[in-house]
């Protein structure tokens, strides 16, 4: 899977800024759209395949062992510490192999992730993103962040206080669950700047821009490649 980064060209970037521009002309929302890569590790996922791969390799190691060896009278037969000696280096070999290729292949790694454990990670790095990103620092805690996690396939919805208190959670929670909807069919582009616009249409009515409002938020797209 591409880094976060590499999804965009210039002309996308653009396409979503344009986006931020045009939602906050009618609104004093500070919206700030966020795709990260991964949000959490998962090194657990890569284990748990290297241990699977590894018991794996011991089965088939017992298997396929030379079925006379060590058969009395056999002169042919390895020495005793041959066959415990193999199978470690077996079990250790599929562990490490299986750790490997579960590292690289993101579907196997998700395969062995738990949803609720992939759910809370991406929950807590947008909760990160929200604050490292400055977004609840707005002079009217008026901060809104769209944030999409490539790897987990999901996205969250996080707002400061003042647009909660105007719009409610649910509206926050449709907003996320079109913008979904969007993703599974759509370019991320596309998907967020559909977002970018609801939130700037639900807001221009209870949070309209004021004459003297100051963009205190770039309207760039912000791309995390490490999780």
């Amino acid at each position: 899977m591409k880094n976060a980064s590499q999804q965009f060209n210039a002309e996308q970037r653009r396409q979503i800024a344009v986006a931020v521009a045009a939602a906050e002309r009618n609104t004093s929302a500070e919206i700030v759209p966020c795709v990260a890569t991964a949000s959490g590790r998962y090194d657990r996922a890569e284990d748990v395949v290297g241990l699977w791969l590894g018991m794996i390799g011991l089965v088939a190691a017992c298997l396929l062992w030379p079925p006379n060896a060590g058969e009395p009278g056999s002169w042919d037969s390895p020495e005793p510490w041959v066959f415990p000696a193999v199978m470690v280096l077996v079990a250790v070999a599929g562990f490490v192999i299986g750790a490997v290729v579960a590292s690289r292949v993101g579907w196997l790694r998700r395969l062995f992730t738990p949803g609720r454990q992939m759910r809370d990670e991406v929950t807590q790095r947008a909760s990160a993103v929200f604050f490292d990103q400055r977004i609840h620092h707005t002079a009217g805690a008026t901060g809104v962040l769209l944030y999409v996690s490539l790897y987990e396939r999901k996205a969250v919805v996080l707002a400061d206080r003042a647009i909660v208190d105007k719009l409610g959670p649910n509206a926050l929670q449709d907003v996320c669950g079109a913008l979904t909807a969007h993703l599974r069919h759509s370019h991320p582009t596309d998907a967020l700047c559909q977002a970018i616009a609801a939130v700037g249409e639900k807001l221009a009515p209870v949070l309209p821009r004021a004459a003297d409002d100051v963009n205190e938020l770039p309207d760039a797209l912000v791309t995390l490649d490490a999780p």
